[in-house]
């Protein structure tokens, strides 16, 4: 990275929080806060010019969606902060309002920090404006698809490049784990937001909804 980014962690967890601070600062990010609950996040972020927030779903006082309500402040507050929401289980619901709320967010199971690289380059792309959601999710809403799919228009491997897409690929990263040429994954991806019939708005944008569809058709 050319330019480190900042980050502020939020996590009741001081183990957990500690860990990834440090594994962050050994990875060139900035760590320029730490929280312990949602009010102190958004102190934090509010005081401090952050790049990235990374904050568990589950937060004192209720332990329930105190993180999710912190980061949808921040997201309304400060826009141009990318978001990571980490939480222990795949909540389907939460995972789908976060992509909806715009690019620069990401759905992560805590089990995937325990990957550095690939927790590093999550980070990376949330921050340049990548939706990210968990393979892990992915994977569930797959095998739950109803039969009444709004996805059933799709192919079989337009369905794979939408999967690879939710999961936070680029066209490039995609054609990669397809061995395909990225022209041929550039075809299929105008194909499925042709078959979905997406508004003609930014193609950043058209990607998200596409996303969010395919979340949605469980």
């Amino acid at each position: 990275m050319t330019t480190q980014l900042r980050v502020i962690l939020a996590d009741d967890d001081v183990l957990l929080r500690e860990g990834v601070a440090s594994l962050l600062t050994r990875s060139g990010f900035e760590v320029v806060g730490q929280a312990g609950d949602a009010v102190q996040l958004l102190d934090l972020v509010r005081a401090t010019a952050a790049d990235l927030v990374v904050v568990d779903i589950r937060m004192p006082p209720t332990h329930t969606t105190e993180g999710l309500d912190a980061a949808r402040v921040v997201r309304e507050e400060f826009p141009e902060i990318g978001i990571l929401v980490l939480s222990a289980h795949a909540y389907l619901e939460h995972a789908m309002e976060l992509l909806a709320s715009g690019r620069g967010i990401g759905y992560l199971l805590k089990s995937r920090v325990t990957d550095v690289e690939d927790f590093v380059d999550t980070l990376q792309r949330i921050a340049k404006g990548a939706s990210v959601v968990d393979p892990a999710l992915v994977q569930e809403l797959v095998s739950a698809q109803r039969r009444d799919d709004p996805l059933a228009v799709l192919s079989v491997r337009e369905r794979e490049v939408l999967a690879l897409m939710a999961e936070g690929r680029s066209n490039a990263g995609i054609a990669r784990r397809l061995w395909v040429a990225e022209g041929t994954v550039e075809k299929h991806v105008r194909s499925i937001l042709t078959k979905l019939s997406l508004p003609g708005t930014g193609d950043d944008h058209r990607r998200v909804l596409a996303v969010v569809t395919f979340l949605e058709a469980r």
